[in-house]
C-alpha cells in the first residue's frame, strides 16, 4: 500500500494516535501524517502510507480551509476550549457589524504571535511543556495569509465562520485575536478542517470504518496515488533505460527525457520524473539551457 488516505479525524485524538491506529489496522509500519491537529479538533488528516511518506515534504500544502466557532466574552491560556479562563467580559454590546468590520481587518498579511500551547520549539523544548509549568516566555511575531474569512451563522456568544489561511496559521489564535479586537475576549470552541491542499472533506473517510473497508478489500480504491498528490508539479518522461538510470540514483541523460516541457521549467524548479503513470522520482532543474554532458537535474528523492 502506497499513497495517501484522507481521514476525517474524530475529536479526542492527536494526530499521532490516529497514525497508530491506521498502523495497527493495516498492518503497515510506514505511515505518517501531515498537517498536525489539535486533539479537540476534527476534519482533513491526509495520512501517507508507504512511499507515501517519502512525498511529505513535496507535498503543496500551503493553503488550508477551516470551520471554526468562536464564544465572546471568555478568554483562555490555550485559546481554546480545552484551557483555563484568564478573562470573562461583557459580550451584549458588539454588533453584527462590529464583528464583519474587525473580520475585514484579519484578511491580507498579517503578523500572528504563535500561542504558547504549541508545539514550536524553544532551545529544543515545545512550548506547550513550558507553559504547562507556568512559564510564558516572548515568541516572535509571524507572517501569515488570510486569504478570506468570513461569518457563517452568528448566535452571540458564539459566531462560526469560514476560514482560508495559510500553512502555519493558529486558527485559535486568530479567534483569541478577533476577540481582543473586539474588546471582549474569545475562544474557539470547535474547529474542523475542511481542506489541506490537494486534500478535502470530500475525500476523507471516518476512522472508525477503515476496518470495515479494509475487510472488504475497497480501501486500496480510496488511495491517492503520490504521483496525483503532488500534481502541481511539472511531469517529465523517462525512458526505460532513462528510469533504469534514476532508480540507481543517476542522472539521466538527455536522450532519456521527454523533452516538450522543459522550456516550462523554472531555474531550480522542482519536477516529477514519470515512467508509465508511476512516479519514479522527484528532481530540481538545476540548468536553464539543458544539454547533453551536464547535470539538468539533482535528484532529491527516489521512490521505489
Amino acid at each position: 500500500m502506497d499513497g495517501f488516505l484522507v481521514l476525517d479525524k474524530p475529536a479526542g485524538m492527536t494526530s499521532h494516535d490516529v497514525v497508530s491506529v491506521v498502523r495497527r489496522t493495516l498492518g503497515v509500519k510506514k505511515v505518517g501524517h501531515t498537517g498536525t491537529l489539535d486533539p479537540f479538533a476534527t476534519g482533513v488528516l491526509p495520512i501517507a502510507i508507504g512511499e507515501g511518506t517519502k512525498a511529505i515534504p513535496f507535498l503543496d500544502e500551503q493553503v488550508k480551509e477551516y470551520q471554526a466557532t468562536m464564544a465572546l466574552g471568555i478568554a483562555t491560556d490555550t485559546q481554546d476550549c480545552t484551557g483555563t479562563v484568564l478573562s470573562v467580559a461583557d459580550w451584549h454590546k458588539i454588533e453584527g457589524q462590529d464583528f464583519e468590520r474587525v473580520l475585514a481587518s484579519f484578511v491580507g498579511r498579517i503578523a500572528q504571535t504563535p500561542p504558547m500551547f504549541s508545539a514550536i520549539k524553544r532551545d529544543g523544548v515545545p512550548l506547550y511543556r513550558l507553559a504547562r509549568k507556568g512559564i510564558d516566555i516572548e515568541r516572535p511575531s509571524r507572517l501569515i495569509d488570510i486569504h478570506s474569512l468570513h461569518a457563517d451563522h452568528i448566535c452571540l456568544p458564539h459566531i462560526t465562520m469560514t476560514v482560508s489561511c495559510s500553512r502555519g496559521t493558529y486558527v485559535r489564535t486568530l479567534a483569541h485575536d478577533i476577540g481582543a479586537s473586539l474588546g471582549c475576549g474569545a475562544h474557539l470552541v470547535a474547529l474542523r478542517r475542511t481542506r489541506s491542499g490537494p486534500f478535502s472533506l470530500a475525500q476523507a473517510i471516518k476512522l472508525d470504518d477503515l476496518a470495515a473497508l479494509v475487510k472488504s478489500g475497497t480501501l486500496r480504491d480510496l488511495f491517492v496515488p503520490v504521483l496525483t498528490a503532488l500534481s502541481y508539479l511539472p511531469a517529465l518522461a523517462l525512458s526505460e533505460q532513462g528510469e533504469r538510470q534514476v532508480r540507481c540514483g543517476r542522472m539521466p541523460a538527455l536522450a532519456e527525457i521527454e523533452l516538450c516541457s522543459l522550456n516550462d521549467l523554472p531555474l531550480g524548479g522542482r519536477v516529477r520524473l514519470v515512467r508509465e503513470d508511476k512516479l519514479v522520482a522527484i528532481a530540481e532543474n538545476t540548468n536553464p539551457f539543458w544539454q547533453d554532458g551536464c547535470e539538468n537535474l539533482k535528484l532529491l528523492r527516489v521512490f521505489n
